[in-house]
């Protein structure tokens, strides 16, 4: 394939899947909305989902296709560009609100499931017996998190939004032709990102970890930040939590499940990209439990994300500059970015404590 008809698969299959996911979304909350489920569960749930179809129609592409390293590096890579890239990007554009439900559940489920599927990968394989075993995990998740979501939901929220308008046979219809959009979108995105790597003799996990993840998270950049300039903050955070949980049960399992085999773990994934998938779903412990992400954590976040994905690529091009940049990321980047995480977590214990304090 010449390099123009490359890069027309790529902006064409990335074109698919962003439209595709919008029409997708856009029908699946309007249907979620006419049986009264409250805007996190929307976001946690619907349109997690539907914003994480990419992600799926891509690695399930890959996997049928025997390119395990870009189906295992499109989740790992999109599951740190959500919470570095989208909720830096979203708190940026305005200060996001941290639900309660977040922080006791969704968060610490999001922090185990990533040091669970190193664990998973550690023997060099995600097998079909762990992609059930990821299965069975999403549908207790699904369950538990609609339980827990319509009892802790608001009144407001279970009265708003206002029944939308338009038939249930249109909001079908715009699941359907989504899903057609995001299969024939991802066709185009993993032939396109494949041949790329040969020309540039770069890695398929590299691609998958940077261009394809970032591609197939545009969904999430679009639904993240325009429900934060709307106001509707509880989706813009559920979305992009709920979108790496979905990414890694219902994404690597069903991966898992129909890759003859499983899905093969390379070495350097092991040894640093899912480690690094770890910490960033750590950190979100500490500056969820604040209540709010400010704008200065998510610039944090924004530059965190632009010293990896940088990183990535002088270490995939073996450039000069590659150890000396480590270095400067390993041993000054990372931790003045945890000291300022923590004083703000440190900040926050402080105010509760007073509030506490004012409220006896």
């Amino acid at each position: 394939m010449s390099p123009w008809l490359t890069t027309l698969a790529l902006l064409a299959g990335f074109v698919l899947l962003v439209v595709g996911a919008e029409l997708l979304v856009k029908g699946a909350t309007r249907l979620a909305e006419r049986v009264r489920i409250s805007r996190l569960v929307i976001g946690l749930t619907v349109v997690a989902f539907g914003t994480s179809a990419p992600e799926l129609a891509v690695t399930l592409s890959a996997a049928w296709k025997g390119s395990a390293d870009l189906a295992l590096g499109n989740v790992v890579g999109s599951n740190i560009f959500n919470v570095l890239g989208i909720l830096g990007l979203s708190a940026l554009a305005a200060p996001l609100v941290v639900h309660r439900q977040l922080i006791r559940m969704d968060v610490p489920l999001m922090v185990a499931l990533s040091i669970g599927v190193l664990l998973l990968a550690w023997d060099g394989r995600i097998s079909t017996l762990d992609g059930a075993l990821l299965a069975v995990v999403l549908a207790v998740y699904l369950w538990w998190s609609i339980r827990l979501g319509r009892r802790e939901a608001t009144r407001d929220d279970l009265e708003a939004p206002p029944e939308p308008e338009g038939s249930v046979a249109r909001d079908l219809g715009l699941l359907l032709v989504g899903l057609v959009l995001l299969v024939v979108g991802s066709q185009a995105l993993v032939t396109g990102a494949t041949q790329l790597a040969r020309a540039f003799g770069v890695t398929e996990l590299v691609i998958g970890l940077t261009v394809v993840a970032v591609g197939t998270s545009l969904p999430e950049v679009a639904t993240s930040v325009m429900a934060t300039l709307r106001g509707q903050r509880d989706i813009a955070i559920g979305n992009v939590v709920g979108s790496n949980i979905f990414n890694i049960l219902a994404v690597l399992g069903i991966g898992a499940l129909i890759a003859p085999g499983g899905l093969a773990a390379a070495p350097s994934a092991i040894a640093f990209d899912l480690p690094v998938m770890i910490a960033v779903a750590a950190v979100c412990l500490p500056v969820f439990f604040s209540g709010l992400i400010s704008r200065r954590e998510g610039a944090l976040f924004v530059l965190a994300y632009i010293g990896y994905a940088t990183f990535l690529v002088l270490d995939a091009k073996d450039h000069a500059l590659q150890d000396e940049f480590g270095e400067v990321m390993l041993y000054a980047v990372v931790p003045g970015m945890l000291l300022l995480i923590a004083i703000g977590f440190l900040d926050a214990l402080k105010k509760r404590q007073e509030a506490r304090l004012r409220g006896n």
